[in-house]
């Protein structure tokens, strides 16, 4: 029997209580959660430099959960130090697969030559033994990027190094597009978002998604996603933590930002906000799903 989101089917509780979140969220002006502010907002504004800056929400567009919790963050540490956000593009290339391995990163391989973006912080994700930029202070966020695939359960696909000459989904704002097809000989497919990567899993458009382990361990707890829990875990010496780099010249931010990161482990933090976001892209990729699951 096929297993399909059919739109006639009771909905999952999880998923509604995605509707209800998603419901209010539209209420605020679309996705005003993810939406960085313009800039030259005046001197009550934070400017962060992360990985990725989620393009401003157009009304009558799909709602898109990111790749990374980084504009979250950004977000939470704004409003820490009463401003408002205004986030740049951090086009640093980082080396998911550690410097002694590394194959190229994101397009290219070893630490970009390019100059720091003009912020007052900066998420970076940096891989153990990483080097921190001069006259900057790293503060862990608690999150850490890992690479991890995802398959149909009766896939034949064992390895990573299996995935060469098959297809792979992936995420714009993700640390792995460029990676898997450098490192493995994968066909890479790159979606605006986890939604719809994971969407094209689910029917038939590629071989695998490969995603943060974070994300896709909560994701694969949810029951309609049993169908699709073949999974590769993270190659041995892979992954990158996420910090916030913070100038040493201001240490009113350096304190706030070393407080705010106290607060999200005391709290677990970022376990809860992984599980609202994987309810939302779960419930995203439910809203899009017209056709069965491939079978």
């Amino acid at each position: 029997m096929k297993t399909s989101f059919s739109h006639g089917r009771r909905l999952p509780a999880h998923l509604a209580a995605a509707l209800a979140t998603a419901a209010c969220g539209l209420a605020m002006d679309g996705s005003a959660a993810h939406a960085a502010p313009k800039a030259g907002a005046g001197p009550q504004t934070l400017t962060v430099a992360m990985h990725y800056v989620v393009p401003p929400f157009v009304p009558g567009s799909k709602v898109r959960t990111a790749e990374a919790p980084d504009t979250d963050l950004a977000e939470a540490l704004a409003g820490k130090v009463h401003t408002s956000l205004h986030s740049l593009p951090d086009n640093t290339e980082i080396s998911i697969f550690g410097a002694a391995a590394a194959g190229p990163a994101n397009g290219a391989s070893g630490p970009s030559s390019a100059s720091a973006p003009q912020a007052d912080a900066m998420l970076r994700s940096l891989a153990p033994g990483a080097a921190v930029p001069a006259s900057m202070q790293a503060v862990p966020t608690g999150y850490a990027s890992q690479p991890m695939a995802i398959m149909r359960s009766d896939t034949d696909i064992k390895s990573w190094d299996q995935l060469k000459g098959r297809t792979v989904c992936l995420s714009e704002g993700g640390l792995y597009t460029g990676l898997i097809a450098a490192r493995y000989g994968a066909i890479e497919k790159v979606f605006r978002a986890p939604a719809d990567s994971l969407l094209a899993l689910r029917t038939g458009g590629c071989d695998a998604a490969v995603h943060d382990k974070f994300m896709l361990d909560e994701l694969l707890k949810l029951p309609e996603w049993k169908k699709f829990s073949a999974k590769l875990p993270p190659p041995p010496q892979s992954g990158a933590a996420l910090n916030f780099l913070v100038p040493e010249g201001n240490p009113e931010l350096l304190a706030a930002v070393q407080k705010l990161a106290g607060e999200w482990r005391s709290s677990h933090y970022l376990a809860t906000l992984n599980k609202k976001r994987v309810r939302d892209i779960a419930f995203e990729v439910y809203l899009d799903q017209t056709v069965p699951d491939c079978h």
